[in-house]
């Protein structure tokens, strides 16, 4: 018996059956299967929770004395929560973007530029136009945050649609290129006079700083990204450009039969990517940081990619995922009271992406009998 086109398949050992019979083992891959069941990001944080362990028992360190430090840290106090969501948001902004590129296929690479753009061009409205009221500096810095992520994501989108580029290149290149512009702005032109030679812009007023909840750090960018959320969820299941999206993403050649325009639809959702990862370089330097300075995204855009696939783009999925993994940094910084180095939390999210990988991928394989 044959495999079925775009299928591969190899034969394992032969068994005998109850009847006598010889039966050969033949494993098959099946391209088709794209889906993984909805239990793969549960058992993929399981499995690193518990490959994570023997390291850390390796280490001489109980991996359940490790693991509640983690989790109160992050999640045991007032405090701890709200800096959970705090790094939660540009987690959710980026993942939320990453996953409307992936609707249709499209990897988005370049969060974590796209995010730094934002931050910078937000920055510049407080530099260029200091005497502004709180209104119209949020709102000019959540225009020029948005509109500079989006024309990043388009420096992606052109690329590949009109020259047949790969994204993964261009976007995760354009990367280094921006923290080089970040590098020239802080150490350069906007530089801060009074920073006792430290890299960094003046710090933002009160009239350019996101308004935050009570005396906490936890700002109004959160509700940037719920409403985000929303739209997102509405969109993808009420409107037509959702409809062609879904399709495109699961046939693209039955959606180009259809007379969808494909290019196009790439060109708008990195605009959309783009612009989400620039509202959440705005959110975070005028809610967090109130100045820009070298470093300021430890890797979010990154960190956002294993968020949004964890999710599997699932609009509740990104939300409960960008707080699970801003615990997993929060929590990171807790450990290092009892010895253990804050980049544990990169090594669970690494080992998360790395089982959630494996799943997608055997579940591709079946495994036939035939006589």
């Amino acid at each position: 018996m044959s495999p079925k086109p775009g299928n591969e398949s190899a034969t394992l050992t032969p068994l005998a059956g109850r009847s006598g019979r010889w039966y050969s083992l033949r494993l098959e891959y099946d391209s088709s299967r794209t889906r993984s069941p909805w239990w793969t990001p549960i058992l993929s944080v399981v499995l690193a929770l518990l490959l994570c362990a023997v390291f850390i028992a390796a280490n001489g360190m109980s991996p359940l004395v490790v693991y509640e430090k983690m989790f109160r840290g992050a999640f045991g106090t007032s405090y701890g929560f709200t800096e959970t969501m705090v790094k939660a948001i540009p987690l959710l902004l980026c993942g939320l973007g990453i996953a409307v590129a992936y609707r249709i296929s499209v990897w988005n690479i370049g969060a974590e530029g796209q995010l730094t753009v934002g931050a910078m061009a937000a920055t510049a409205v407080t530099i260029y136009f200091p005497d502004l009221s709180s209104f119209w500096s949020i709102t000019l810095m959540l225009v020029f945050g948005t509109a500079a992520g989006a024309l990043w994501g388009l420096m992606t989108a052109v690329p590949r649609t009109h020259f047949g580029v790969n994204e993964l290149i261009t976007s995760l290149m354009l990367n280094y290129v921006a923290l080089l512009a970040l590098d020239y702005v802080v150490f350069g032109p906007w530089k801060d006079p009074k920073g006792f030679n430290f890299p960094g812009s003046p710090m933002f007023t009160a009239a350019q700083s996101l308004p935050v909840l009570g005396s906490t750090r936890l700002h109004i960018g959160l509700v940037f990204g719920l409403v985000a959320v929303l739209i997102y969820y509405l969109m993808i299941r009420f409107t037509r450009w959702g409809y062609e999206l879904r399709l495109i993403g699961a046939n693209p050649t039955a959606a180009r039969y259809a007379g969808i325009h494909i290019k196009k639809h790439i060109i708008i959702v990195m605009l959309i990517s783009g612009g989400l990862a620039g509202i959440a370089g705005m959110a975070e330097v005028s809610g967090v940081t109130h100045k820009l300075m070298q470093g300021i995204s430890p890797g979010y855009g990154y960190t956002a990619i294993i968020v949004a696939w964890l999710a599997k783009l699932n609009p509740l999925g990104l939300i409960v995922t960008s707080i699970l993994f801003g615990g997993l940094i929060v929590g990171g910084y807790s450990v290092q009271t009892i010895g253990l180095p804050s980049s544990i939390s990169e090594m669970l999210q690494g080992a998360i992406l790395f089982f959630l990988i494996a799943g997608d991928m055997i579940h591709r394989f079946r495994i036939r009998r035939s006589a």
